[in-house]
């Protein structure tokens, strides 16, 4: 069953996953050809209340790839009514009237559940807080493991970094929720480790998990290597920081056919010497989410 809006990680089915997945695949044969006009009678409206560039200017692309048109804010919480106090419930409902799907981007966490509640259209959630969840992410990266290695059961990741403000770590971590014999090693400096409702949800689903602060012990034992940002100002100790990165060395250590993935943007937790490295596929990864992008507009605006 197709979903009408999409807000959070928990909504997808593991048949709904793998229906994306092959639209996905489909849609990377489309942009192939030259896209298609299928939606040019459709409008999006990407109304963001904080600054992006890969996630917005993905699903613009994504709009345009299949047709259709555009309407863009990047910063409505200063350009919007919300500065002379709009409710967020009252733009939504508005904005709805000018456009056929909203991608919205908010700054607090449940912004997109809020949206939902209100609009006659699909609300797609780009993201909503510190700490909430921006699920189109993890789709991508769920998608572009699923890529390489056909299969989600059996996977062992280490996802490293600022976890518990992470909003894709947070929205990845429920979807790896649904699959079997799933292992999760979450990486992180202690002030900043995975919060308990997270951890609640694995344990109610029975998914292993490990709480480790040494990057170095999981290398050698994971198919994935999920790098995230760790912000200075959120540890005590930031000269350790450098020792969560990948770089040359710690590729060493790495399967020969595991991966890096990283949402981006990147500071200095991935060396630029790890580019090269055929193991390194960050940025087939934010290409991959044109793709699941432009699947999930389709999915959304599908006739009943």
């Amino acid at each position: 069953m197709r979903p009408k809006h999409v807000v959070e990680s928990q909504q997808f089915t593991v048949p709904l996953l793998l229906q994306l997945f092959e639209r996905s695949a489909q849609m990377e044969k489309l942009v192939a050809r030259g896209g298609t006009l299928d939606y040019q009678d459709r409008i999006m409206a990407t109304l963001f209340y904080e600054p992006s560039t890969r996630t917005r200017f993905s699903f613009e692309s994504a709009m345009y790839r299949l047709g259709g048109k555009v309407l863009s804010t990047e910063q409505a919480r200063v350009f919007s009514s919300e500065v002379e106090g709009e409710q967020l419930e009252d733009t939504i409902r508005i904005i709805s009237g000018f456009a056929d799907v909203i991608v919205l981007r908010h700054n607090e966490a449940g912004g997109a559940r809020r949206a939902a509640q209100v609009s006659s259209v699909p609300i797609i959630n780009a993201g909503d807080g510190k700490g909430g969840q921006h699920p189109t992410q993890a789709l991508l990266d769920l998608y572009t493991i699923h890529r390489e290695r056909r299969s989600l059961d059996g996977l062992s990741i280490a996802i490293v970094g600022d976890l518990d403000q992470g909003r894709t770590v947070r929205s990845l971590a429920y979807l790896l929720s649904k699959f079997e014999r799933v292992k999760i090693f979450f990486v992180s400096p202690p002030e900043v480790r995975m919060k308990q409702d997270i951890l609640q949800h694995l344990d109610e689903h029975e998914v292993w998990y490990a709480i480790e602060s040494d990057i170095a012990k999981v290398l050698g034992e994971v198919d994935v290597v999920y790098q995230t940002r760790i912000r200075p100002e959120r540890v005590s100790d930031r000269k350790s920081i450098a020792s969560y990165g990948i770089t040359a060395k710690v590729l060493h250590a790495m399967r020969p056919n595991a991966m890096v993935l990283h949402p981006l943007p990147r500071t200095v937790e991935i060396d630029k010497a790890v580019d090269d490295d055929p193991r390194a596929l960050y940025f087939k990864q934010a290409k991959n989410g044109l793709f699941v992008r432009m699947a999930l507009l389709t999915l959304v605006l599908e006739e009943e």
